[in-house]
């Protein structure tokens, strides 16, 4: 089955799907109100899921700003410069957008981000945000975990609320501002909170009750959602702690959350590759039958071995995981232009390189040109 074939048939089922009439739609109870969402963001929810069904999309962080010996270069990726496609799913960060500034805490401008989001759709991919905000309470970065009660400080009533619903409003604007030439408010899926089963984020569950948490999600959909922002999907996002209660305890509510996903890394090389492969499959089980339970597609929305070096990290360790599980996309962290060995994809002549041809070249991984005008 080679990939021309593939794509072929997934634009038969994507049409199929989207000719399904309204009426069908409103009958099926686990659907969650999208009324308020733009009719491109509807669909991307769509084809999240009728990719879960053929195959899954591959992501990198960052990818078109910068990577292993450059920065900032137009049309460059280390992942195209590998196998000639841009990954379906680009992420991007705006941490520090809150300040008002003109850069994030990786020194990217903010300009270029809102720019290679509109280029992503342009091209057929998605974009998936993540914001890592510093302590509005301290002033320190989110890793600032020294003072408990931050998340208390700006729910309502608290001393830093009405300073964090100017942050909103800024993050409001952004996303707002993601328009194309032809006027298209391009559809992003947003990842608030994440990680916030582990306690390395001043919102991790040691900083902040469940009740809280939850209560900072809904303020922040809700709050978006009042000041037009329309064209976001939300990904709930804990680390892998493990399934069941840990996944779940904070879990702010169907009508709140599009995506279940999870980040999990896999740490210590070689050593490692059993306790990661373990995480996945006990975590991504349970994922896949929620997912199913709540009509809501599932993803892998971080992970990654820093510097890759094992050769057949790609096909051996991820894909033979993912391809057991209705995954619709998984990304891999950064390529850091700035930072020795910090690294989550292959660049030309890499040890995994070979190998991440091999994954690429898989039908059931679907970069840029896989699935072209999807989403447009």
């Amino acid at each position: 089955m080679n990939k021309l074939f593939f794509f072929t048939s997934l634009l038969l089922s994507l049409f199929l799907i989207t000719c399904t009439s309204k009426q069908k739609e409103s009958n099926n109870l686990n659907e969650p109100t999208l009324d308020n969402k733009t009719a491109e963001t509807q669909n991307l929810l769509k084809n999240l899921k009728l990719i879960s069904q053929k195959g899954f999309m591959f992501g990198h962080q960052d990818d078109p700003l910068y990577g292993i010996g450059w920065n900032g270069d137009s049309a460059r990726s280390d992942v195209k410069s590998v196998v000639g496609d841009y990954p379906a799913a680009m992420g991007f960060d705006i941490g520090h957008i809150e300040l008002s500034g003109d850069r994030s805490l990786d020194n990217v401008w903010f300009d270029r981000i809102r720019q290679e989001i509109i280029n992503q759709y342009n091209r057929g991919g998605m974009s998936t945000v993540s914001w890592h905000l510093d302590n509005p309470l301290t002033g320190g970065n989110s890793w600032d975990v020294k003072t408990k009660g931050v998340v208390a400080s700006i729910l309502p009533n608290g001393e830093q609320h009405e300073k964090f619903l100017g942050w909103l409003d800024i993050v409001a604007n952004f996303f707002n501002s993601l328009t194309t030439e032809n006027g298209i408010k391009v559809p992003v899926l947003f990842r608030p909170w994440h990680e916030h089963t582990g306690s390395w984020f001043w919102w991790g569950k040691d900083l902040c009750t469940a009740d809280e948490y939850k209560q900072l999600w809904i303020m922040t959909h809700d709050y978006l959602a009042e000041q037009g922002v329309d064209n976001l999907l939300y990904a709930y996002s804990p680390d892998s702690q493990g399934p069941g209660e840990i996944y779940m305890e904070r879990y702010p509510g169907d009508e709140y959350v599009d995506v279940l996903g999870f980040d999990c890394y896999h740490r210590n090389n070689v050593e490692g590759i059993e306790a990661y492969q373990h995480s996945l499959n006990t975590i991504l089980a349970f994922m896949a039958e929620e997912g199913k339970k709540r009509n809501k597609p599932i993803a892998l929305t971080e992970t990654g071995l820093e510097s890759i070096p094992i050769a057949d990290w790609w096909t051996k360790v991820l894909f033979s995981v993912l391809d057991r599980y209705p995954v619709s996309y998984v990304l891999v962290w950064r390529n850091a232009h700035d930072i020795p060995n910090h690294y989550y994809a292959p660049y030309p002549e890499q040890v995994s390189a070979n190998d991440f041809v091999k994954f690429y070249e898989n039908p059931k991984t679907l970069f840029c040109n896989d699935i072209r005008n999807l989403y447009n």
